[in-house]
């Protein structure tokens, strides 16, 4: 496994909030600067890495949501009808 996808195989087993967190943390990095030119390219490449799990939580959430508001609304229905 290359360093890349073994970074990427890392970040999938994060939870939301320690990848939210070590996003946070890079950014911060980022923007105090001081690295060179080959770190930030590997902290803007685990930055994004990190945004996509973030996301993937955040999707799954919205869609657990969905399902359960739907859920509630099918039996909201289904007791106007009695």
């Amino acid at each position: 496994m290359s360093g890349r996808a073994e970074q990427a195989a890392v970040a999938e087993a994060l939870g939301y909030e320690q990848a939210r967190d070590e996003l946070v943390e890079v950014v911060r990095q980022l923007e105090a600067g001081g690295t060179t030119l080959e770190e930030s390219l590997a902290l803007w490449e685990r930055g994004e890495e990190l945004a996509k799990v973030c996301r993937r939580w955040l999707d799954g959430a919205r869609a657990r949501l969905d399902a359960a508001l739907a859920e509630e609304e099918r039996g909201e229905e289904a007791g106007d009808d009695e």
